[in-house]
Parts: C-alpha cells; sequence; structure tokens
C-alpha cells in the first residue's frame, strides 16, 4: 500500500487538504496528516483539522509521496520550516514524489525540487519564477513532481495523485464514482 505524508500548517486551504486526503484514503492509499506545529490545525477559512502526528516524526524512509495543500499562510509556514523543507530534499534524494497545489509549490521551490515544468494559483507564478509555468494543465507532472491549480483542481489532483500511485484501474473507478468526468 501507498503511504502519502500530508502536512499542515496554518492557514492551509481546507478544499485542497480535505479533497486530496479524501481521495487517496478512498483508493486505499495509507494517508498520514503531520501537523506542522499544532495537533489541531486550522485552515484559511476556519475549519480545525486534527493531525495525525506531528512533522517531525515523519521520514522519507516510510513514505512514497509527501503533497503540499495551499493556501499563502500555510504555505508560507511549509516554506520556512526546516523540518518540511529537509523532507522534501530527501525525498527528492530518494527518487520519491513530491506535489504541491495552490500556493505551495512555492514551498517546493523553497526546497530546491521543483522541476522545469510546473501549475500553481494563477500570479504565484511571480514569486516561483514564470520559467515552466503553466496555466493550461489541472495538473502537470515533471519527474517526480506533480503540481496542480487550486482549489477547483484539487479532486483531478487527487486523482492523478492515485493514478500514479495506485493505477488506472483504481483511478477510472474513483473518478466514475466521484463523477469527476471533467478530470
Amino acid at each position: 500500500m501507498a503511504k502519502v505524508c500530508v502536512p499542515l500548517a496554518e492557514g492551509f486551504e481546507e478544499i485542497e487538504a480535505v479533497s486530496l486526503i479524501d481521495v487517496m484514503r478512498r483508493a486505499g492509499i495509507e494517508v498520514v496528516v503531520a501537523g506542522v506545529g499544532a495537533s489541531l490545525v486550522t485552515g484559511a477559512n476556519g475549519i480545525t483539522i486534527q493531525a495525525d502526528t506531528d512533522i517531525k516524526e515523519v521520514s522519507a524512509d516510510d513514505l512514497d509521496m509527501v503533497v503540499l495543500p495551499g493556501g499563502w499562510g500555510g504555505t508560507h509556514v511549509l516554506a520556512d520550516n526546516e523540518t518540511v523543507q529537509q523532507l522534501l530534499r530527501d525525498m527528492k534524494a530518494k527518487e520519491k514524489m513530491v506535489g504541491a497545489i495552490c500556493a505551495a509549490p512555492f514551498a517546493l521551490k523553497q526546497a530546491g525540487v521543483l522541476n522545469d515544468r510546473y501549475t500553481c494559483y494563477p500570479s504565484v507564478e511571480e514569486q516561483i519564477g514564470t520559467e515552466g509555468y503553466t496555466d493550461q494543465e489541472k495538473v502537470v507532472i515533471d519527474g517526480n513532481v506533480m503540481t496542480s491549480r487550486g482549489p477547483g483542481t484539487s479532486i483531478c489532483f487527487g486523482l492523478a495523485i492515485v493514478r500514479k500511485l495506485v493505477g488506472e484501474e483504481t483511478y477510472q473507478q474513483l473518478r466514475e464514482g466521484l463523477l469527476a468526468d471533467y478530470c
């Protein structure tokens, strides 16, 4: 079974985090929600989520992927937190998957793990660098790095992760069951 860590920091985008966690768990992926700085983490819109563990307890050795939800507040915490940044660098060194949605590709860039092609929330590319940016795809896969645009693309991003980690059959079943024919 694939195992994915979703770090949550104060100010995360709730739609993205919950959609990603939900879609991956429906596919049988073990999802570890790791709190960054707290075990109860409040998102950008006032929704609080209980983390499964602290980010300091997470090791790249135990994971197949790390996926960062966006939200500028949470993204800045993820970009500034040395534990998160080291985890991302460890994932890259071990040639494992990393992903980010919305503003969170900024945190991938800070860690030095963002590849050449990516997408993100419109205007965030100005903070990251416009070279390699595209707004023509809901999900961009460049090597072991997956990125997506924002809240409205969260289910598609979750399904793309499922396709990559679990396979086409589970992806198709979930896509149909979620009525996500737009993905």
